[in-house]
This record gives structure tokens, sequence and C-alpha cells, in this order.
């Protein structure tokens, strides 16, 4: 067989594209609203509709993979993938754009699973910890550089290039797969359990837009009389229904093998991996709002601030693959939670109305270390007792864990964002009414809260005012406005990143389960 390296570099290509795809589309918001001519609903479905087709199915296709074959499933993905890249940077309308998203994300949950499967397969236990290391950093720079290069191609190319720049790297790709990857095959045929298998995708579906867009709806109905409350309510009934039904028949092939949870490592890695899903995309959206709304940054000055994450992620993600196994991956992965939560935290402290952007640098830079700590040992050690006949539904269920702990990161976190701006900018009004004369303080503060709890329609270049103001006056008071929302909103955006912090420490609590044996350790 030709070196496992060759292959690698093809994984390598495929998982970067999948984890860039997730990210780089927001800072293209702006200007697609204005050239699709869509509506905010529209565009954030764009990012929405991707997300949701590459978490839902990925259970279903890690088991693809052990029935097919990994290369079968993985190349149909890329075929996907690619196709539907071309039509996302073709399309005319918002509706365009979100049915070939909807593509591309089935088409990344194809190839997801199976690039650690294969992974597993190329390399021994006692071989794995440098290609996990890369496979880790390639997931860690992806996110981070996502809005970075999406700033770059939106100001110089145009929105259409963040999609049309996979077709080279897919074409070249699928051209390397194609030559490079061993076409293994299943020793036994799979019996899939169809009832199963339409319950995890339904459950999942409801459970996952449920939490996504449930802000958007305000929580309430989307439907008729069908609330956000009651999807989620359906999918977590049939999810566990689900888990009952794979517990209980033994006709067919569960999609989560039993076995896989008899290793509690395998778990623990599954929790912690959620946590750490949780926590990054939980903490990105109150510190973006932030360095746009409150510092000013730009689209593309704000994405430059994560340069230094990704940067020094990649760097601690490949050290990490030739220190894991000399101080063991239980101590690395929490000294890696820690120090994220630390530099978190430390950001926390820094955040301020009148914070120089320059200064959060280093707390960034320090995050990425914390970052880079975690992903490959945390990989390697869930992956180091699977089975090669579990390995696609083991790694299935592992970026399951990632995507939905993601998904809940974001929701969680925007809902208290939300509620933190509802509360602290209506505060601030009233400390700040105090500079103005008695008669306009009432209807200021009842102005000023009415638009912090629609934030959409809080625009700090129209701030409310009240009315009849002397001229002079208007210009003081849009003055303290403006000053009301970024101390409110500052305020807000604090407390909503505590939330990662509170769930890295629970990751630091599920890393304790986390047992290699010293025969497991790889090199």
């Amino acid at each position: 067989m030709r070196s496992p390296w060759t292959a690698m570099w093809a994984l390598c290509a495929c998982f970067f594209m999948i984890m860039l795809d997730s990210t780089i589309v927001t800072v293209a918001i702006p200007t697609m609203l204005t050239d699709l001519d869509a509506n905010l609903n529209e565009v954030v479905w764009v990012n929405s509709v991707y997300l949701l087709a590459n978490t839902v199915p990925l259970l279903i296709t890690g088991r693809l993979g052990d029935r097919f074959g990994p290369k079968t499933v993985l190349v149909a993905g890329l075929v996907a993938f690619t196709a539907a890249s071309t039509w996302s940077g073709l399309a005319q309308t918002a509706g365009e754009l979100i049915a070939a998203r909807t593509l591309q994300g089935l088409g990344a949950a194809l190839m997801t699973p199976q690039t650690l499967s294969f992974i597993t397969r190329l390399f021994p236990p006692e071989k794995r910890g440098l290609p996990i290391s890369i496979w880790g950093s390639v997931a860690g720079v992806a996110t981070l550089a996502g809005p970075v290069l999406g700033g770059l191609l939106v100001e110089n190319v145009g929105w259409q290039w963040i999609f049309l720049v996979n077709i080279p790297i897919g074409v070249v790709s699928l051209v390397i797969a194609v030559a490079a990857l061993p076409n293994w095959q299943p020793r036994r045929a799979l019996r899939f359990d169809p009832v199963g298998t339409a319950l995890c995708a339904l459950g999942l579906l409801a459970l996952v837009f449920g939490v996504q867009n449930g802000q958007h709806y305000h929580w309430g109905p989307v439907f008729g009389s069908l609330t956000i409350v009651h999807v989620l309510i359906v999918g977590v009934l049939l999810l566990a229904v689900f888990v009952y039904r794979q517990v209980t028949v033994r006709a067919r092939e569960p999609l989560v093998p039993n076995e896989l949870f008899r290793d509690s490592t395998f778990t623990y890695a599954n929790l912690a991996h959620a946590a750490m899903g949780f926590a990054m995309t939980g903490m990105f959206l109150p510190l973006v709002l932030y360095v746009q709304t409150v510092l000013g940054l730009s689209a593309l000055a704000s994405s430059l601030l994560a340069l230094p994450m990704a940067v020094t992620a990649a760097i601690a993600s490949t050290v990490s693959g030739t220190l894991w196994h000399r101080l063991g991956a239980r101590t690395l992965i929490i000294a890696g939670f820690a120090t994220l939560a630390a530099a978190v935290g430390v950001l926390v402290y820094q955040a301020a109305p009148d914070t120089d952007p320059a200064t959060l640098v280093p707390g960034l830079a320090v995050a990425g270390l914390g970052i880079g700590f975690v992903f490959s040992p945390l990989t390697t050690a869930a992956t180091a007792g699977m089975p090669p006949d579990l390995a696609g539904a083991a790694s299935g269920v592992y970026n399951t864990a990632r995507q939905v702990g993601g998904v809940l990161g974001s929701a969680a976190t925007g809902l208290v964002l939300q509620l933190g701006v509802a509360f602290a900018v209506p505060d601030a009004a009233r400390a700040y009414a105090e500079r103005l004369p008695v008669r306009y303080r009432e209807e200021f503060v009842q102005r000023v809260t009415e638009a912090a709890n629609t934030p959409s329609q809080f625009d700090t270049t129209s701030p409310p005012v009240p009315s009849g103001l002397d001229p002079n006056v208007a210009g003081l008071v849009r003055r303290i406005v403006t000053e009301v929302f970024h101390n409110g909103f500052t305020v807000a955006a604090k407390a909503s990143l505590m939330l990662p912090i509170a769930v890295l420490i629970l990751g630091i609590v599920a890393a304790t389960g986390i047992r290699v044996r010293t025969r497991d350790r790889v090199s």
C-alpha cells in the first residue's frame, strides 16, 4: 500500500473545507443581504441550514462507512460538497443559496466521520499520535480561520468566493482520495434498523432546530400553534425512544453500538468534546459582537483578532502530539481546558467600553494554546480502544458530540447575551438619565428600554431620543444613548462569557474520567 501520509493529506483537505464552511459565512452576512436582496432571516438560514444538515445525519453517515466502506462514503460526500460549493457560489437568490447549502451540509456529514475513521485504520495505535495531532490542528485552525479568510474574500473578490474557493481544493482532494485511499470493505454485512434510523434523524433534527432557532422565533410559535418548546419536547421524546430501541432491539445493527460505551474513556471523551464545542462556539458570539458593536472594529478587523488564536492553536495541537504520551492524555486535556477557561476569564476582566483591541490579543493567543492542547490528546484518547469494525460509528458519535455542543453553546450564550442586554442597558440608562433635565428622564429611560428589548432595532447611528428636544440637547442625548448601549452591552457580553467558562469547568470534570492504558499510548 502507498504511504498512508498521501491519503492523510486528502483527509485533511476534506476536513479543512468542512470546518472552514461552518464559520466562513458569518462575516459575509451584510454583503449577502444587499446582493441577494434578502432579509436577515433568509441570510441567517444560509449558515443555520448548513449546520443542521451537517450535524443531524452524523450518527447515520458514520455507520454508512462501516456498512459500505469509508472510501465509498467519503468520495460520495466530497462530490456532493464540491458540487454544492459551485452551486452556492453561482446562486442568484437566497432560496437557491439555502438549498445549495443544505446539499453542502449533507456532503460534509458524509465526509466528517470517514476522515477520523480512516486515520484509525491507516495508522496503528503506536503511530497514531502525529496524524491525530494534525487532524486536531486542522479542526482548530479551520474553525478560527473561517472568519479571517471570509473577510478577506468578501472585501477583495466578493462573497461568492467563500464558496468557490472550495472547488480547486475539492477537485484535488477527490483525485488524491480516489487514487490513494484504500477501499476497505466491511468483513460482514450490517443490517440497519430503519425505524431506529428515522427516530434518530427526526429527534436530532427537532432538537438542533429548536435550540438553534429558539431566539429567532422568540421561543414562541413556529407554525400555527406549534412552538419552539413543542419542537424541543418532541425532539427529546424521539431521542429517548431511539435510545430505548438501541438497547432493546437486537435483530438489526444499532446506529450507536453499546460496545462503544463499555469503554468509559470513550464516554468521558465525548462529554469533554461536547464541552469544547460549546465553549468555542459560545465564546465567539459575544466577543465578535463586542469588538464590532462596542469597540467599533470592522468585520475584517475583528476577524483578524482570531489570527493569533489560530496560530497558537496550530502550534499547541502539533506539540501536544509529542507531549501527551509522556505527560498523559488526561493531564494535557485538563491543562488545556484550564488554560482556555483562564484566558476567557482574562478577556472578561479586560472588556470595557474603551478597551484597546490590541490588549485582547495576548488573551486570545493563550486561548488558542488551550484549544490546541485539548483537541489532539482528546481525539487520541477517544480512538485508542476503538475496534476497527466500529470506527465509523465511533467517529460519528464523537463528531456529533462536538457539533451538538456547538449548537447548544451558540444558542445558550446568545440567549444569555440577549437577556443581559435587556437588563443591563436599561440599568445603564437609569444611571445616565441623571445627566438630563428631569422632564426628559422618564421618556429617555422608556425609549432606551424599548430599544434594548428589540436588539435588532437598536442602532447607535440613529439612537432613540425623546421627541421635541432642542438640537443641541438632542446631540448630547445621542452621545449619552451610545454610551448607555456600549456600557450595557459590555456588561451583557461579560456575563454571557461566564457561561463558556462554567462549561469548560464541566469539561475538566469529564476529563478526569479519561483513562488510557500504557499500551494504548501512541507517539
